[in-house]
Protein backbone atom coordinates (compact mmCIF):
# COMPACT_ATOMS: atom_id res chain seq x y z
CA UNK A 1 0.00 0.00 0.00
CA UNK A 2 2.82 2.30 0.73
CA UNK A 3 4.83 1.77 -2.19
CA UNK A 4 1.64 2.57 -4.44
CA UNK A 5 0.68 5.56 -2.48
CA UNK A 6 3.94 6.70 -2.91
CA UNK A 7 4.22 5.93 -6.72
CA UNK A 8 1.02 7.86 -7.08
CA UNK A 9 2.12 11.05 -5.12
CA UNK A 10 5.55 11.08 -5.62
CA UNK A 11 6.18 9.94 -9.08
CA UNK A 12 9.42 8.09 -8.49
CA UNK A 13 9.23 4.77 -8.81
CA UNK A 14 12.33 3.56 -7.70
CA UNK A 15 12.36 5.92 -4.09
CA UNK A 16 8.31 4.23 -3.62
CA UNK A 17 9.51 0.61 -3.95
CA UNK A 18 12.21 1.25 -1.53
CA UNK A 19 9.55 2.79 0.96
CA UNK A 20 7.44 -0.50 0.59
CA UNK A 21 10.69 -2.90 0.80
CA UNK A 22 11.91 -0.72 3.76
CA UNK A 23 8.20 -0.56 5.82
CA UNK A 24 7.73 -4.59 4.94
CA UNK A 25 11.35 -5.64 6.79
CA UNK A 26 10.52 -3.28 9.68
CA UNK A 27 7.51 -5.13 10.08
CA UNK A 28 9.18 -8.71 9.60
CA UNK A 29 12.11 -7.86 12.35
CA UNK A 30 9.93 -6.91 15.16
CA UNK A 31 9.93 -3.09 14.19
CA UNK A 32 13.89 -2.68 15.13
CA UNK A 33 15.25 0.15 12.58
CA UNK A 34 18.79 -1.75 12.96
CA UNK A 35 17.79 -5.45 12.05
CA UNK A 36 15.83 -3.35 9.11
CA UNK A 37 18.80 -1.96 7.83
CA UNK A 38 20.38 -5.07 8.05
CA UNK A 39 17.98 -7.23 6.32
CA UNK A 40 17.77 -4.85 3.38
CA UNK A 41 21.62 -4.77 2.83
CA UNK A 42 21.15 -8.90 3.38
CA UNK A 43 17.85 -8.87 0.66
CA UNK A 44 19.64 -6.98 -2.20
CA UNK A 45 22.64 -9.63 -1.66
CA UNK A 46 20.19 -12.29 -1.93
CA UNK A 47 18.57 -11.44 -4.87
CA UNK A 48 21.85 -10.12 -7.00
CA UNK A 49 23.36 -13.80 -6.22
CA UNK A 50 20.29 -15.57 -7.90
CA UNK A 51 20.93 -16.64 -11.62
CA UNK A 52 17.67 -16.07 -13.16
CA UNK A 53 17.24 -12.22 -11.73
CA UNK A 54 21.10 -11.22 -13.07
CA UNK A 55 19.93 -12.68 -16.59
CA UNK A 56 16.80 -11.11 -16.31
CA UNK A 57 18.60 -7.62 -15.41
CA UNK A 58 21.25 -8.49 -18.25
CA UNK A 59 18.23 -8.29 -20.51
CA UNK A 60 16.80 -5.03 -19.53
CA UNK A 61 20.24 -3.42 -20.41
CA UNK A 62 20.97 -5.59 -23.38
CA UNK A 63 17.83 -4.27 -24.98
CA UNK A 64 19.30 -0.94 -24.76
CA UNK A 65 22.09 -1.79 -26.92
CA UNK A 66 19.83 -3.47 -29.67
CA UNK A 67 17.24 -0.98 -29.60
CA UNK A 68 19.70 1.99 -30.08
CA UNK A 69 21.76 -0.21 -32.90
CA UNK A 70 19.06 -0.60 -34.88
CA UNK A 71 18.51 3.49 -34.66
CA UNK A 72 21.96 4.17 -35.58
CA UNK A 73 21.86 1.70 -38.10
CA UNK A 74 19.09 3.31 -39.91
CA UNK A 75 17.01 0.34 -39.69
CA UNK A 76 13.96 1.48 -38.43
CA UNK A 77 14.15 5.06 -40.21
CA UNK A 78 14.24 2.82 -43.51
CA UNK A 79 10.97 0.82 -42.07
CA UNK A 80 8.95 4.76 -40.95
CA UNK A 81 9.97 5.38 -44.56
CA UNK A 82 8.53 1.94 -46.04
CA UNK A 83 5.09 1.91 -43.96
CA UNK A 84 4.75 5.94 -44.43
CA UNK A 85 5.84 6.55 -48.37
CA UNK A 86 6.46 3.48 -50.13
CA UNK A 87 3.17 1.27 -49.22
CA UNK A 88 1.27 4.47 -47.57
CA UNK A 89 0.60 1.52 -44.50
CA UNK A 90 0.64 3.80 -42.08
CA UNK A 91 -1.09 7.62 -42.65
CA UNK A 92 -3.04 8.24 -39.58
CA UNK A 93 -2.47 7.54 -35.88
CA UNK A 94 -4.84 4.48 -35.98
CA UNK A 95 -2.48 2.52 -38.34
CA UNK A 96 0.24 3.46 -36.54
CA UNK A 97 -1.09 2.27 -33.48
CA UNK A 98 -2.44 -0.99 -34.92
CA UNK A 99 1.23 -1.88 -36.14
CA UNK A 100 2.00 -2.27 -32.39
CA UNK A 101 -1.22 -3.98 -31.78
CA UNK A 102 -0.62 -6.63 -34.85
CA UNK A 103 2.95 -7.15 -33.32
CA UNK A 104 1.43 -7.75 -29.77
CA UNK A 105 -0.87 -10.30 -30.65
CA UNK A 106 1.43 -11.89 -33.46
CA UNK A 107 4.36 -12.28 -31.26
CA UNK A 108 3.22 -14.34 -28.14
CA UNK A 109 6.90 -16.36 -27.36
CA UNK A 110 7.98 -13.85 -24.45
CA UNK A 111 5.74 -11.07 -22.75
CA UNK A 112 8.53 -8.46 -22.36
CA UNK A 113 10.08 -9.09 -25.54
CA UNK A 114 6.95 -8.56 -27.46
CA UNK A 115 6.19 -5.10 -24.90
CA UNK A 116 9.50 -3.88 -26.10
CA UNK A 117 9.49 -4.80 -29.82
CA UNK A 118 5.76 -3.09 -30.04
CA UNK A 119 7.18 -0.48 -28.65
CA UNK A 120 10.41 0.07 -30.56
CA UNK A 121 8.53 -0.72 -33.81
CA UNK A 122 5.79 1.78 -33.43
CA UNK A 123 7.70 4.54 -31.26
CA UNK A 124 9.00 6.52 -34.80
CA UNK A 125 5.46 5.39 -36.35
CA UNK A 126 3.82 7.11 -33.64
CA UNK A 127 5.76 10.37 -33.24
CA UNK A 128 5.42 11.49 -36.60
CA UNK A 129 1.62 10.77 -36.58
CA UNK A 130 1.75 12.54 -33.32
CA UNK A 131 0.33 9.77 -30.62
CA UNK A 132 0.96 10.12 -27.42
CA UNK A 133 3.49 7.75 -26.10
CA UNK A 134 1.01 6.52 -23.13
CA UNK A 135 -1.28 5.42 -26.22
CA UNK A 136 1.30 3.31 -27.28
CA UNK A 137 2.33 1.95 -23.43
CA UNK A 138 -1.24 1.34 -23.32
CA UNK A 139 -1.51 -1.01 -26.53
CA UNK A 140 2.00 -2.62 -25.50
CA UNK A 141 0.87 -3.45 -22.26
CA UNK A 142 -2.59 -4.58 -23.46
CA UNK A 143 -1.57 -7.12 -25.65
CA UNK A 144 1.84 -8.73 -24.59
CA UNK A 145 0.59 -9.99 -21.29
CA UNK A 146 -2.82 -10.91 -22.41
CA UNK A 147 -2.01 -12.68 -25.66
CA UNK A 148 0.78 -14.86 -23.19
CA UNK A 149 -1.48 -16.20 -21.23
CA UNK A 150 -3.98 -16.76 -23.93
CA UNK A 151 -1.47 -18.69 -26.29
CA UNK A 152 0.74 -20.63 -23.93
CA UNK A 153 3.48 -21.81 -25.43
CA UNK A 154 5.39 -19.58 -23.56
CA UNK A 155 7.25 -19.33 -19.97
CA UNK A 156 3.87 -18.88 -18.74
CA UNK A 157 2.56 -22.01 -19.76
CA UNK A 158 4.97 -23.86 -18.41
CA UNK A 159 5.03 -22.25 -14.95
CA UNK A 160 0.82 -22.86 -15.10
CA UNK A 161 1.44 -26.27 -16.40
CA UNK A 162 3.41 -27.18 -13.69
CA UNK A 163 1.58 -25.28 -10.90
CA UNK A 164 -1.81 -27.90 -12.23
CA UNK A 165 0.68 -30.85 -12.59
CA UNK A 166 1.32 -29.85 -8.55
CA UNK A 167 -1.95 -30.46 -8.02
CA UNK A 168 -3.10 -33.56 -9.95
CA UNK A 169 0.31 -35.45 -8.08
CA UNK A 170 -1.63 -34.20 -4.44
CA UNK A 171 -4.42 -35.99 -5.77
CA UNK A 172 -6.37 -33.05 -5.08
CA UNK A 173 -8.05 -33.33 -9.05
CA UNK A 174 -7.84 -36.12 -11.70
CA UNK A 175 -6.73 -35.72 -15.13
CA UNK A 176 -4.08 -34.34 -17.53
CA UNK A 177 -2.85 -30.93 -17.07
CA UNK A 178 -2.39 -30.09 -20.58
CA UNK A 179 -5.76 -30.51 -21.01
CA UNK A 180 -6.57 -28.91 -17.72
CA UNK A 181 -5.05 -25.60 -18.99
CA UNK A 182 -6.43 -25.70 -22.65
CA UNK A 183 -9.49 -25.76 -21.48
CA UNK A 184 -9.02 -23.21 -18.85
CA UNK A 185 -7.81 -20.82 -21.62
CA UNK A 186 -11.05 -20.55 -23.26
CA UNK A 187 -12.36 -19.05 -20.27
CA UNK A 188 -9.88 -16.60 -19.55
CA UNK A 189 -12.30 -13.54 -19.89
CA UNK A 190 -9.92 -10.71 -18.53
CA UNK A 191 -7.21 -11.59 -21.77
CA UNK A 192 -9.82 -11.81 -23.91
CA UNK A 193 -11.72 -8.38 -23.48
CA UNK A 194 -8.47 -6.73 -23.19
CA UNK A 195 -7.86 -7.79 -26.58
CA UNK A 196 -11.28 -6.47 -27.66
CA UNK A 197 -11.21 -3.05 -25.79
CA UNK A 198 -8.10 -2.43 -26.74
CA UNK A 199 -8.47 -3.02 -30.26
CA UNK A 200 -11.64 -1.03 -30.09
CA UNK A 201 -10.11 2.02 -28.63
CA UNK A 202 -7.53 2.19 -31.18
CA UNK A 203 -10.04 1.43 -33.74
CA UNK A 204 -12.25 4.10 -33.32
CA UNK A 205 -9.71 6.58 -30.91
CA UNK A 206 -11.83 6.08 -27.81
CA UNK A 207 -10.00 8.29 -25.23
CA UNK A 208 -11.17 8.28 -21.95
CA UNK A 209 -10.20 9.50 -18.31
CA UNK A 210 -6.52 10.79 -17.87
CA UNK A 211 -5.94 9.33 -21.91
CA UNK A 212 -7.97 12.65 -22.69
CA UNK A 213 -5.07 14.88 -21.96
CA UNK A 214 -2.14 12.58 -22.81
CA UNK A 215 0.02 14.85 -25.31
CA UNK A 216 2.28 13.38 -28.12
CA UNK A 217 5.82 13.99 -27.87
CA UNK A 218 7.45 17.35 -28.75
CA UNK A 219 10.65 15.92 -29.11
CA UNK A 220 11.92 15.81 -32.95
CA UNK A 221 12.47 11.76 -33.58
CA UNK A 222 16.16 11.45 -33.58
CA UNK A 223 16.58 9.55 -36.89
CA UNK A 224 19.27 11.58 -38.77
CA UNK A 225 20.44 8.97 -40.88
CA UNK A 226 19.18 8.38 -44.78
CA UNK A 227 16.10 7.03 -45.21
CA UNK A 228 17.29 4.69 -48.21
CA UNK A 229 19.01 2.69 -45.73
CA UNK A 230 17.14 -1.00 -45.61
CA UNK A 231 14.29 -1.54 -42.85
CA UNK A 232 16.31 -5.08 -42.94
CA UNK A 233 18.47 -3.63 -40.69
CA UNK A 234 15.67 -3.46 -37.99
CA UNK A 235 13.82 -6.50 -39.12
CA UNK A 236 16.60 -9.32 -39.07
CA UNK A 237 17.88 -8.51 -35.15
CA UNK A 238 13.31 -8.24 -34.49
CA UNK A 239 13.05 -11.93 -36.14
CA UNK A 240 16.21 -13.28 -34.34
CA UNK A 241 15.18 -11.99 -31.10
CA UNK A 242 11.71 -13.97 -31.51
CA UNK A 243 13.64 -17.49 -33.25
CA UNK A 244 16.27 -17.57 -30.60
CA UNK A 245 14.18 -17.64 -27.90
CA UNK A 246 12.17 -21.32 -29.22
CA UNK A 247 16.06 -22.19 -30.03
CA UNK A 248 17.10 -21.80 -26.35
CA UNK A 249 13.34 -22.73 -25.11
CA UNK A 250 14.41 -25.42 -26.40
CA UNK A 251 17.82 -26.02 -25.64
CA UNK A 252 16.95 -25.24 -22.10
CA UNK A 253 14.18 -27.35 -21.79
CA UNK A 254 16.20 -30.46 -23.39
CA UNK A 255 13.75 -30.76 -26.10
CA UNK A 256 11.07 -29.74 -24.63
CA UNK A 257 10.15 -26.01 -24.89
CA UNK A 258 7.75 -25.76 -22.12
CA UNK A 259 10.40 -26.83 -19.80
CA UNK A 260 12.96 -24.26 -21.10
CA UNK A 261 14.07 -21.34 -18.51
CA UNK A 262 12.65 -18.18 -19.24
CA UNK A 263 15.20 -15.97 -17.74
CA UNK A 264 18.14 -17.86 -19.43
CA UNK A 265 16.45 -18.04 -23.09
CA UNK A 266 16.02 -14.34 -22.96
CA UNK A 267 19.37 -13.28 -21.66
CA UNK A 268 21.08 -15.94 -24.44
CA UNK A 269 18.90 -14.53 -27.04
CA UNK A 270 20.36 -11.19 -26.43
CA UNK A 271 23.86 -11.88 -26.53
CA UNK A 272 23.00 -14.43 -29.56
CA UNK A 273 21.23 -11.50 -31.43
CA UNK A 274 23.63 -8.99 -30.41
CA UNK A 275 26.57 -11.15 -32.04
CA UNK A 276 24.74 -11.92 -35.44
CA UNK A 277 24.52 -7.59 -35.30
CA UNK A 278 27.70 -7.22 -34.77
CA UNK A 279 28.95 -9.28 -38.07
CA UNK A 280 26.18 -7.89 -40.34
CA UNK A 281 26.05 -4.26 -39.39
CA UNK A 282 30.34 -4.46 -39.72
CA UNK A 283 30.34 -6.73 -42.19
CA UNK A 284 28.13 -4.54 -44.45
CA UNK A 285 30.06 -1.72 -43.76
CA UNK A 286 26.76 0.00 -42.24
CA UNK A 287 29.02 0.84 -39.36
CA UNK A 288 32.17 0.64 -37.71
CA UNK A 289 33.46 -1.89 -34.97
CA UNK A 290 34.23 1.77 -32.81
CA UNK A 291 30.86 3.01 -34.14
CA UNK A 292 28.96 -0.41 -32.72
CA UNK A 293 30.33 -0.89 -29.50
CA UNK A 294 29.80 3.31 -28.93
CA UNK A 295 26.44 2.76 -29.52
CA UNK A 296 25.84 -0.91 -27.62
CA UNK A 297 26.91 1.09 -24.35
CA UNK A 298 25.26 3.87 -25.00
CA UNK A 299 22.06 1.62 -25.31
CA UNK A 300 22.73 -0.11 -22.36
CA UNK A 301 23.77 2.98 -20.15
CA UNK A 302 20.32 4.33 -20.93
CA UNK A 303 18.26 0.93 -19.47
CA UNK A 304 20.36 0.74 -16.37
CA UNK A 305 18.05 2.91 -14.22
CA UNK A 306 15.34 0.31 -15.47
CA UNK A 307 17.58 -2.50 -14.52
CA UNK A 308 17.44 -1.12 -10.92
CA UNK A 309 13.48 -0.56 -10.91
CA UNK A 310 13.26 -4.31 -11.84
CA UNK A 311 15.67 -4.95 -9.21
CA UNK A 312 13.36 -3.19 -6.69
CA UNK A 313 10.30 -4.55 -7.70
CA UNK A 314 12.18 -7.93 -7.13
CA UNK A 315 12.84 -7.29 -4.25
CA UNK A 316 9.31 -5.97 -3.01
CA UNK A 317 7.72 -9.24 -4.50
CA UNK A 318 9.93 -11.21 -1.80
CA UNK A 319 9.03 -8.93 0.98
CA UNK A 320 5.30 -9.53 -0.05
CA UNK A 321 6.08 -13.09 0.01
CA UNK A 322 7.79 -13.27 3.81
CA UNK A 323 4.98 -11.23 4.74
CA UNK A 324 2.09 -13.84 3.17
CA UNK A 325 0.44 -11.00 1.73
CA UNK A 326 -1.36 -13.60 -1.16
CA UNK A 327 -2.23 -16.07 2.08
CA UNK A 328 -3.76 -13.62 3.88
CA UNK A 329 -6.07 -11.99 1.87
CA UNK A 330 -6.49 -15.81 -0.03
CA UNK A 331 -7.84 -17.02 3.79
CA UNK A 332 -10.74 -13.47 3.48
CA UNK A 333 -13.05 -15.46 1.07
CA UNK A 334 -15.54 -17.60 2.81
CA UNK A 335 -15.97 -20.92 2.50
CA UNK A 336 -19.34 -20.63 2.90
CA UNK A 337 -19.60 -18.91 -0.30
CA UNK A 338 -22.49 -19.77 -3.14
CA UNK A 339 -20.50 -21.61 -5.82
CA UNK A 340 -22.24 -19.19 -8.58
CA UNK A 341 -20.13 -16.58 -6.99
CA UNK A 342 -16.88 -19.06 -6.42
CA UNK A 343 -15.08 -18.24 -9.49
CA UNK A 344 -15.88 -13.80 -9.54
CA UNK A 345 -14.44 -14.25 -5.94
CA UNK A 346 -11.36 -16.02 -7.05
CA UNK A 347 -10.94 -13.58 -9.61
CA UNK A 348 -11.07 -10.42 -7.39
CA UNK A 349 -9.12 -12.17 -4.74
CA UNK A 350 -6.24 -12.79 -7.41
CA UNK A 351 -6.71 -9.58 -9.06
CA UNK A 352 -5.72 -7.74 -5.57
CA UNK A 353 -2.90 -9.91 -4.73
CA UNK A 354 -1.46 -8.82 -8.17
CA UNK A 355 -1.68 -5.35 -7.82
CA UNK A 356 -0.59 -5.88 -4.37
CA UNK A 357 2.19 -7.67 -5.19
CA UNK A 358 2.97 -6.66 -8.82
CA UNK A 359 3.28 -10.08 -10.13
CA UNK A 360 0.92 -12.18 -12.14
CA UNK A 361 3.03 -15.50 -11.77
CA UNK A 362 3.39 -15.04 -8.26
CA UNK A 363 -0.34 -14.36 -8.02
CA UNK A 364 -0.62 -17.77 -10.15
CA UNK A 365 1.49 -19.78 -7.57
CA UNK A 366 -0.58 -18.41 -4.83
CA UNK A 367 -3.95 -18.83 -6.05
CA UNK A 368 -4.40 -22.22 -8.05
CA UNK A 369 -2.95 -23.98 -4.93
CA UNK A 370 -6.18 -22.81 -2.77
CA UNK A 371 -8.44 -22.20 -6.05
CA UNK A 372 -8.32 -25.56 -7.17
CA UNK A 373 -9.12 -27.24 -3.89
CA UNK A 374 -12.14 -24.67 -3.43
CA UNK A 375 -13.42 -25.47 -6.50
CA UNK A 376 -13.26 -29.77 -6.05
CA UNK A 377 -14.56 -28.72 -2.44
CA UNK A 378 -17.95 -27.00 -3.79
CA UNK A 379 -18.45 -28.98 -6.68
CA UNK A 380 -17.68 -26.42 -8.98
CA UNK A 381 -15.69 -25.99 -12.22
CA UNK A 382 -12.37 -26.57 -11.60
CA UNK A 383 -10.91 -25.21 -15.41
CA UNK A 384 -13.85 -21.72 -14.51
CA UNK A 385 -11.57 -21.44 -11.07
CA UNK A 386 -8.29 -21.94 -12.84
CA UNK A 387 -8.84 -19.28 -15.62
CA UNK A 388 -10.12 -16.91 -12.96
CA UNK A 389 -6.75 -16.85 -11.15
CA UNK A 390 -5.54 -16.49 -14.85
CA UNK A 391 -7.49 -13.17 -15.52
CA UNK A 392 -7.32 -11.98 -12.37
CA UNK A 393 -3.34 -12.20 -12.35
CA UNK A 394 -3.15 -10.47 -15.58
CA UNK A 395 -5.93 -8.00 -14.49
CA UNK A 396 -4.11 -7.04 -11.21
CA UNK A 397 -0.80 -6.88 -12.88
CA UNK A 398 -1.72 -4.57 -15.94
CA UNK A 399 -3.52 -1.90 -13.09
CA UNK A 400 -0.57 -2.24 -10.32
CA UNK A 401 2.56 0.10 -10.91
CA UNK A 402 5.08 -1.90 -9.36
CA UNK A 403 4.43 -4.88 -11.62
CA UNK A 404 7.85 -4.87 -14.04
CA UNK A 405 5.45 -5.59 -16.98
CA UNK A 406 4.00 -2.26 -16.72
CA UNK A 407 7.32 -0.76 -16.20
CA UNK A 408 8.99 -2.37 -19.27
CA UNK A 409 5.97 -1.63 -21.34
CA UNK A 410 6.51 2.27 -20.24
CA UNK A 411 10.82 1.69 -21.73
CA UNK A 412 9.82 0.42 -24.23
CA UNK A 413 7.26 3.14 -25.41
CA UNK A 414 9.12 5.92 -23.53
CA UNK A 415 6.58 7.09 -21.40
CA UNK A 416 6.41 7.71 -17.78
CA UNK A 417 5.40 4.38 -15.29
CA UNK A 418 2.85 6.27 -13.74
CA UNK A 419 1.62 8.10 -16.88
CA UNK A 420 0.87 4.89 -18.08
CA UNK A 421 -0.05 3.38 -15.17
CA UNK A 422 -3.03 6.39 -15.18
CA UNK A 423 -3.71 6.51 -18.61
CA UNK A 424 -4.76 2.59 -18.60
CA UNK A 425 -6.52 2.10 -15.78
CA UNK A 426 -9.60 2.77 -17.16
CA UNK A 427 -9.46 0.48 -20.07
CA UNK A 428 -8.23 -2.08 -17.52
CA UNK A 429 -11.28 -1.38 -15.77
CA UNK A 430 -13.66 -1.91 -18.19
CA UNK A 431 -12.10 -5.21 -19.30
CA UNK A 432 -12.15 -6.39 -15.51
CA UNK A 433 -15.92 -5.74 -15.04
CA UNK A 434 -16.40 -7.55 -18.47
CA UNK A 435 -14.59 -10.46 -16.75
CA UNK A 436 -16.13 -10.06 -13.88
CA UNK A 437 -19.54 -9.94 -15.28
CA UNK A 438 -18.50 -13.03 -17.42
CA UNK A 439 -17.30 -15.20 -14.56
CA UNK A 440 -20.85 -14.72 -12.47
CA UNK A 441 -22.59 -15.68 -15.95
CA UNK A 442 -20.57 -18.97 -16.53
CA UNK A 443 -21.07 -19.51 -12.47
CA UNK A 444 -25.12 -19.32 -13.29
CA UNK A 445 -24.58 -21.43 -16.07
CA UNK A 446 -22.47 -24.33 -14.43
CA UNK A 447 -24.54 -24.69 -11.79
CA UNK A 448 -27.62 -25.19 -13.83
CA UNK A 449 -26.38 -27.31 -15.80
CA UNK A 450 -25.24 -29.64 -12.80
Amino acid sequence: MLAIILALYTKNIMLSLFGGIFLGLYFLNDYSIVSTLSATVDLFFSLVSQAWILKTLAFAILVGSVMELMQKSGGINGFVSFMTHKTKLVNSPRSALLVSYCIGVLIFIESSITSLIAGAVGKPLCDKEKVPHAKLAFVCDSTSAPISSLIVLNGWGALLLGLIATQIQTGIIEGDNVSLLLHSVMYNFYAISALIVTFLAVWFNINIGPMKHAKASLAKTAYHVNSQVSMNYMLIPIFLMIAFVFVFLYITGEGNMLKGSGSTSIYYTMLATLSVMFIYYVGTKNMSVNTYAKSAYIGAKKLFPIALILLFAFAIGEVTVDLKTGQYLASLANNNLSVVFLSAVIFLLSSVISFSTGTSWGTFSIMIPVAVPMAVGMDADVTLAIAAVISGGVFGDHCSPISDTTIISSLASDCEVIEHVKTQLPYALISGLIALAMFILFGFMTLNNS
